[in-house]
């Protein structure tokens, strides 16, 4: 069974920098997808970037420049690393994965919202992590 943990989120203050990590387990393609999304109460769940399994990777214009995602293979990992935060990046974050060869077709040539703007077509998801970002 596939499983997704979360951790690093927290609290930073304005142009600080956190790096959230996603371990996967349980799973043994080879070929993947995996994104990571963010959700304020109250509003939309949308993508932030995805990942796929040969490390190419792809932004939200509201991220891009600011936060990079990674990957260790060896650890089973994917990071986001997040710098100059705003307040506005104060959200829960969530790791999903997807293991379809179709979905890793999409993953980065589709564009960020590949597997869906609210990352919908991703079949696993982890508990997520918070993140806020003080002015």
């Amino acid at each position: 069974q596939v499983q997704l943990v979360e951790s690093g989120g927290g609290s930073v203050q304005s142009g600080g920098s956190l790096r959230l990590s996603c371990a996967a387990s349980g799973y043994t393609d080879s070929t993947y997808c995996m994104g990571w999304f963010r959700q304020v109460p109250g509003k939309e769940r949308e993508g932030v970037g995805t990942i796929d399994s040969d490390g190419s990777t792809t932004y939200a214009e509201s991220v891009k420049g600011r936060f990079t995602i990674s990957q260790d293979k060896a650890k089973n990992t994917i990071y986001l690393q997040m710098d100059s935060l705003k307040p506005e990046d104060t959200a829960m974050y969530y790791c999903a994965a997807d293991f379809a060869f179709q979905q890793y077709v999409k993953c980065v040539s589709y564009g960020p919202y590949g597997l869906g703007r609210d990352g919908s077509d991703f079949a696993y998801w982890g508990q997520g992590t918070q993140v806020t970002v003080s002015s």
